[in-house]
């Protein structure tokens, strides 16, 4: 009895659970839009400037942020720089 109250316990909780969602941020664009709506909002990082970005969240619920994982230039290696003796 004990395993059949497990099990339908167990099965509930995994229907129940909430699908995990995705990095929202665009590693290649440096400005994001996050809009806000009463469902939920979400975030756009297709800007190349903050001033694009403003255009498009005018007149809406939204604000305009930097892209925390923006990649500019692409994987650069930091150069080495020697020291003076």
């Amino acid at each position: 009895m004990r395993v059949l109250a497990c099990t339908i316990l167990t099965i509930g909780m995994m229907l129940v659970a909430a699908p995990a969602r995705a990095q929202t941020y665009d590693p290649n664009f440096p400005v994001c839009l996050q809009t806000y709506a009463i469902g939920g909002g979400y975030i756009d990082c297709s800007f190349t400037s903050l001033a694009q970005c403003a255009a498009s969240a005018s007149g809406r619920a939204a604000q305009c942020l930097n892209n925390p994982y923006f990649t500019q230039g692409g994987d650069r290696k930091p150069s080495r720089q020697r020291g003076v003796y």
